[in-house]
């Protein structure tokens, strides 16, 4: 070992679930545990960690170019949201008091409103107005220690308006220090232009849309909304099995409100995630977990939604031994927040889930719903050095006291991005060879 651009120091209590792949049932309550800890970094990777005492002797005689000291603080790998709706225009708080009054979310949606409404604001806001909007959106999860960020499309519903959307997630992944990975979800909702033409609409989707962002490369995966008056399973199936022929893995948003057979699906078609899953059946679980299928959780959403069920988290770990990943599902409807730590907290309250359990899903098991086992969401030698450093003395004390953002620092890649509970300069925070407009 020739040299250490950056040694961390002062880690009070260092935790990361261990290896590469998805922890399942009960191992996403086994994590590893250190005590006065270290973290050795070189050209963005982690090449060495563990006690103070054991990486100082590793390090003997190795130039160390920079040593920062997180004061005694909590260190865990950097936090992955793997489900959101980053790039949209607009805002729906005007429908809140619908909400409230006790229309449904598919009423909304029947109305013209929810989605639809997001659409017309969406396809009415130019590329650069979308990037400012998201580019602030990121800026709110990267100071929640988040490192790696999914954003789907779907609010445009159209190829002009999608690949607008897209576009601009690209474009945010090349100058914002934070990872963007994309997906297309043109199957979202039926526009209004095809309302009562759901079939026509599936077409435009499988011939036009999906083979132009596969052939832009502006997408790696492939969702659709497959719910009551939305998307039927056939539906969903014929979409899902064009996107992967044109190189695009599945994800599904499953039974989130009735259950239709999502779960089903994914399994049968060996999706890599199914999202949602309030309603999801047993029959639909023992498929997922059958074939590998990760389970993306949104307790914000049934949460924000007023529901009184929520997914079924202690089912899937216990009785089915799956690998329970979790999300905000930011977008502007049904779960209008960037915080992490916001699904953390309601992971406890209304999934049940333990403060191990909750960590693995938002690191190693969120990477794997986003393909990336191997090079995020562990702390281990040779992955990517993504870390967040919480004022917590331990991660019980993260979804405890809730209502405040823990995180004091974030190191992405080896560079240091937020400190004190501040972005550095944007100068520091720039990708290599992509400038800022």
């Amino acid at each position: 070992m020739e040299r250490i651009d950056l040694l961390v120091t002062g880690i009070g209590r260092l935790v990361t679930p261990p290896g590469n792949v998805p922890r399942c049932g009960q191992q996403m309550r086994e994590v590893h545990e250190i005590m006065d800890a270290m973290v050795a970094i070189r050209a963005g990777k982690i090449v060495a960690f563990g006690t103070a005492q054991d990486v100082i002797s590793l390090l003997a005689n190795v130039e160390i170019v920079e040593t920062i000291d997180v004061g005694g603080r909590l260190v865990t790998p950097g936090l992955i949201d793997p489900h959101t709706h980053l790039v949209h225009g607009g805002s729906r708080e005007h429908e809140l008091v619908m909400k409230r009054s006790g229309v449904s979310y598919l009423d909304i949606l029947a109305q013209g409103g929810g989605i639809l409404n997001t659409v017309q604001s969406t396809r009415a806001a130019s590329e650069q107005e979308l990037y400012d909007k998201a580019r602030g959106s990121l800026n709110g999860m990267l100071l929640n220690g988040v490192t790696t960020v999914e954003a789907k499309s779907g609010y445009g519903l159209s190829l002009e308006a999608e690949l607008k959307q897209l576009r601009v997630a690209k474009r945010l992944n090349e100058t914002h220090p934070l990872d963007i990975v994309s997906t297309f979800m043109g199957a979202h909702a039926v526009p209004l232009a095809y309302k009562g033409r759901a079939e026509a609409y599936v077409d435009l989707i499988v011939n036009e849309l999906i083979p132009k962002v596969a052939e832009e490369g502006l997408a790696e995966f492939c969702d659709v909304f497959c719910e009551q008056g939305v998307f039927s399973i056939e539906q969903s199936r014929r979409i899902l099995l064009k996107g992967m022929a044109c190189g695009l893995i599945s994800k599904i948003h499953a039974d989130e409100i009735e259950p239709l057979g999502g779960a089903e699906l994914a399994g049968e078609i060996g999706a890599i995630s199914a999202e949602h899953l309030l309603a999801a059946t047993d029959k639909g679980l023992a498929a997922m977990a059958e074939h590998g299928v990760i389970p993306v959780l949104l307790p914000g959403t049934s949460f924000n939604l007023g529901l009184a069920k929520h997914a079924r988290a202690r089912a899937m770990i216990d009785t089915y031994a799956l690998p329970v990943a979790l999300a905000t599902d930011y977008n502007p409807g049904s779960c209008p927040t960037e915080s992490i730590q916001l699904i953390m907290m309601l992971a406890s309250l209304n999934l049940k889930m333990t403060p191990e359990e909750i960590l693995t899903a938002c690191t190693i098991n969120a990477a794997n719903a986003l393909g990336r086992g191997g090079e995020i969401g562990s702390i281990a030698v040779g992955k990517r050095a993504d870390l967040a450093i919480f004022d917590a003395p331990n991660l019980a004390y993260l979804p405890y006291h809730f209502g405040i953002n823990h995180t004091f620092a974030v190191i992405k890649n080896g560079n240091v991005i937020v400190w004190n509970r501040a972005l550095v300069t944007d100068e520091a925070c720039k990708k290599e060879g992509h400038d800022e407009p």
